[in-house]
C-alpha cells in the first residue's frame, strides 16, 4: 500500500505535499536550475496555475526547513497520465526524494483509475535516462514526439469545421 504524501515527512526532514500555485517562485527557480527541464510559454505562472486546477492534488513539492528542494507536475487526460519537469535540487540528489516525488504521482494516477504514465525526455539527457530507467520506466521506441504551437501566426487559414 502506498503512503499518502499529501503531508508527510522524512527521516532527513524532508516533507512532501501537493504542490500549490503559491510554490510557483521557488519551483520556477528550481526548474532554472536543473539540468534536463526545458521551460517555455507553457511553464508561466498562469500556465502552471491553469494545470494545477485540471489535475488538482496531482502534483507534488519537496521541501526542507521550509525551502522547495523538490517538484514535480502531474495530470492526466483520462487516459494517460503525464510527468513534467521531476527536477530536485542537486544537493538532495541521490536520496530518494526524486523517487518519492514520482511514487505519490503514480498513487494518485492509479487512484484515479490511470494505468499508464508517461514521461518527456530530452535525448540528450543521460542522466535523466538513467534515473528513470533505475525506476523502472522502459523507453518507447516506435513513438516520437510531434508538435505546433498554438499561437496565431501557426494555426491554418481555415476556420474549424464545427
Amino acid at each position: 500500500m502506498t503512503k499518502d504524501l499529501s503531508r508527510c515527512s522524512d527521516d532527513d526532514g524532508i516533507s512532501f505535499r501537493h504542490f500549490r500555485i503559491q510554490d510557483y517562485n521557488a519551483v520556477i527557480a528550481l526548474w532554472r536550475r536543473a539540468e534536463g527541464v526545458g521551460l517555455n510559454e507553457s511553464d508561466s505562472r498562469r500556465a502552471v496555475a491553469a494545470y494545477l486546477r485540471r489535475n488538482p492534488r496531482f502534483s507534488f513539492v519537496a521541501e526542507r526547513d521550509g525551502r522547495v528542494i523538490g517538484a514535480v507536475l502531474c495530470g492526466h487526460d483520462g487516459r494517460r497520465g503525464y510527468l513534467h519537469h521531476l527536477a530536485v535540487a542537486r544537493r538532495y540528489r541521490r536520496r530518494g526524494v526524486g523517487r518519492q516525488l514520482v511514487n505519490a504521482c503514480l498513487a494518485k494516477l492509479r487512484k484515479a483509475g490511470i494505468q499508464r504514465c508517461n514521461i518527456f525526455i530530452f535525448a540528450k539527457n543521460a542522466a535523466g535516462m538513467n534515473f528513470w530507467r533505475h525506476n523502472g520506466w522502459k523507453p518507447r521506441s516506435e513513438l516520437r514526439v510531434m508538435q505546433i504551437p498554438l499561437r496565431d501566426n501557426h494555426l491554418p487559414a481555415r476556420d474549424c469545421p464545427c
